[in-house]
Parts: C-alpha cells; structure tokens; sequence
C-alpha cells in the first residue's frame, strides 16, 4: 500500500439502513450527512426583519428630509432623562445641529426626543409630543418595532422635504 492510497475494506462497511435520516455513505466509502443550518437567533429586542423595518425607516426619513434621524434604546438613569438624553445627542458633535434623537429607555417608561440648533424650527416641540404620544401607544402595546416606524414617519412628514440649497 503506498502513501495516501485508500484502502476499503467491504466486510467492515456500513450498512445505509443503520444510517440516520439524511446520512448516505458515498462512493468513497465516506459517510456524508445533511444537517440543517439554523442561524443563532439575534439576542437583543428586535428581530432580524425588525431591524430591517427600523433601519428602512430611519433611512428614509433621513434621505427625505436632509435631518440625521437616530435611536437610542437603553436605560437613561433615574436622575435627569432628559440632560442623559441630551448628552447622546452632544456625542453627535457639529452634526447634531442638523440631527433629531429619539432616546427610549423602557425600564424607566421613558421617551426623550432631542432635536438639533437646525432641526427644531422643522420639528417643533408640539410634533415632537405627537410622536412622542403615538410611540408611546405602540410600546404600551408591545411594539417597539411599530412605535419607532410610526413615530419617524410623524417627524419626518412634520419636517417636509430636504430643503434645497
């Protein structure tokens, strides 16, 4: 028998009515069996096509109106949610003028919106509190995915099209 020669020995082979479900043994003599793959599931609050709906919608109301939309899910602290959210909207540097952040921290049952120097006129505080109210009324029934979309979609069309320069 020489280096890398495969022997076969027929006495010791497997029978394929001993083999599993989706098992055959190939020509070779090899055993090859199909398994199904099944991503590992994603660990946070949205699912895979509910980011997908987020991300779309943030997208969106970005390019239509010239405003960087983002978000912000997680704890806020308990002290002052509001100086907490405006911090995150600082960390935006000189984008932040022309930004809106929408901070959600579900522990606290709390939402803050802060605007930008250069958004604020596009999105005054009263269709901020629209948003806010109708975000607020898709979490309570469990739809983070819903309340995000819905309220992008209210600031966005409050702030109208990307101005022309």
């Amino acid at each position: 028998m020489g280096t890398g020669e495969l022997v076969h020995d027929r006495e010791s082979a497997v029978d394929p009515a001993d083999l599993p479900y989706g098992a055959a043994v190939t020509e070779s003599g090899r055993i090859s069996r199909a398994q199904e793959y099944v991503p590992d599931a994603p660990n946070g609050p949205f699912t895979t096509q509910q980011l997908s709906r987020i991300d779309e919608a943030l997208a969106l109301a970005t390019r239509d109106t010239g405003i960087d939309f983002s978000i912000y899910l997680g704890p806020l602290g308990t002290e002052d949610t509001r100086a907490a959210a405006e911090q995150l909207h600082d960390r935006l540097g000189e984008q932040g003028d022309d930004a809106v952040l929408i901070a959600v921290s579900p522990g606290e049952r709390v939402v803050e919106i802060v605007t930008g120097a250069n958004t604020t006129q596009r999105v005054p505080d009263r269709a901020v509190k629209l948003a806010v109210m109708s975000m607020v009324a898709s979490f309570k029934e469990g739809d983070l995915t819903g309340g995000f979309v819905g309220g992008l979609r209210m600031m966005a069309d409050q702030a109208g099209s990307r101005p022309a320069h």
